[in-house]
C-alpha cells in the first residue's frame, strides 16, 4: 500500500473508532469533562483569591452531588436522554452558582 493510500485508511479507522461511540459513551465523556472544567475553574477561583474557601467548598459540594448522580445513572451500564437532561441541568446551575461566585465582589481575604 503506498504512503497516501495508508495515511487515508488509518485515519478512516480512527474516525470510525469515534463515531462508534455509544450515545451514552458520549454523554459520560460530556459529562465528565464539563465536570473537570467546572473544576478547574474553582480551583483558580481559589488560587486568584475570586472565591473564599467557604465559597469554595459549597461548590466543591455540588460537585460531588453531580459525580453522585452520574454514578447512579451509569449504575446500569447507560445514561438514557433523561438522566442526561437532570445532570445538564445540574451543570448549569453549578456553572451559573461558580460564576455568580466568583463575581460577587466578595475576596477570600
Amino acid at each position: 500500500m503506498n504512503t497516501p493510500t495508508a495515511v487515508a485508511a488509518s485515519l478512516l479507522l480512527i474516525a470510525g473508532a469515534a463515531l462508534a461511540q455509544t450515545p451514552s459513551g458520549y454523554m459520560e465523556t460530556r459529562i465528565d469533562n464539563r465536570q473537570d472544567r467546572q473544576e478547574q475553574r474553582i480551583d483558580q477561583g481559589v488560587e486568584n483569591g475570586h472565591l473564599s474557601e467557604q465559597e469554595a467548598n459549597r461548590l466543591a459540594h455540588q460537585q460531588t452531588h453531580i459525580d453522585r448522580v452520574e454514578n447512579r445513572a451509569l449504575a446500569d451500564g447507560t445514561v438514557d436522554k433523561r438522566e442526561a437532561r437532570r445532570m445538564e441541568h445540574l451543570q448549569d446551575r453549578a456553572n451559573r452558582s461558580i460564576r455568580h461566585q466568583k463575581h460577587d465582589r466578595q475576596s477570600a481575604n
